[in-house]
């Protein structure tokens, strides 16, 4: 079972056992990355995305952290084929395998896979012109306060932004000296990634204890 986050292991195990399975093609491939140890969302992250879909109706979704194209498949699917992602990955390795997984699973052709380091694409979005009603970033931690001013100005009025990982394991809220030396930059990125999104004005926001660590973000 994919991790539950900071919950107790009997209330994790438990909800896990609730929580019904996807289904189909895109339930197969939950399975495999899961039991390959691959970083897509755990079952929780994965619930909430699908509740939040029901809410809100995003039609335009960015994402940064593509993955094996796991997540960006799921959320085409809970738009219906009206919808559109777009998704960020900078790794050759996960971006073949991306691609694969959308030749097979994405019927409707809603995704586009863009290559690149996600500060370069950003703001090539924005100079585009793109908007997006949902942005869900899950890349490389240390680098969530350089994307957060570009994550901004893509959304939309209303519009909804996730940060998953965001409190790696409880260790966010260490003092830095108890931080190994050479996680200590991305301790302190996150630290202050955190402190200005929870903090933007215009915004309502928190942070859920599901998966690790789950930022929301609803834009006024």
């Amino acid at each position: 079972m994919a991790t539950m986050g900071l919950i107790s292991l009997d209330l994790a195990a438990y909800l896990g056992g609730v929580m019904p399975p996807l289904d189909g093609e895109l339930g197969e491939l939950y399975k495999f990355a899961s039991g390959q140890g691959l970083p897509i969302i755990g079952e929780d992250v994965l619930s909430f995305l699908r509740v939040i879909f029901v809410l809100k109706k995003p039609m335009r979704v960015l994402e940064i952290g593509c993955c094996v194209g796991f997540s960006a498949l799921l959320m085409a699917r809970e738009m219906g084929a009206n919808g559109r992602v777009i998704t960020i990955d900078r790794y050759p390795i996960m971006i073949e395998m991306a691609k694969e997984n959308f030749s097979k699973l994405d019927k409707h052709g809603q995704i586009v896979l863009l290559e690149g380091d996600a500060a370069v694409v950003l703001p090539d979005l924005a100079r585009r012109g793109e908007i997006f009603d949902l942005i869900f970033l899950d890349a490389a931690k240390g680098q969530y306060n350089r994307l957060w001013p570009w994550c901004e100005r893509l959304l939309a009025d209303g519009g909804v932004f996730l940060a998953d990982d965001v409190l790696q394991g409880g260790t966010v809220a260490w003092d830095l000296e108890k931080i190994a030396k050479r996680q200590r930059t991305t301790h302190r990125n996150l630290n202050e990634f955190l402190q200005s999104a929870m903090s933007a004005k215009g915004y309502i926001s928190t942070v859920l204890p599901i998966g690790d660590g789950l930022l929301v973000c609803v834009k006024g």
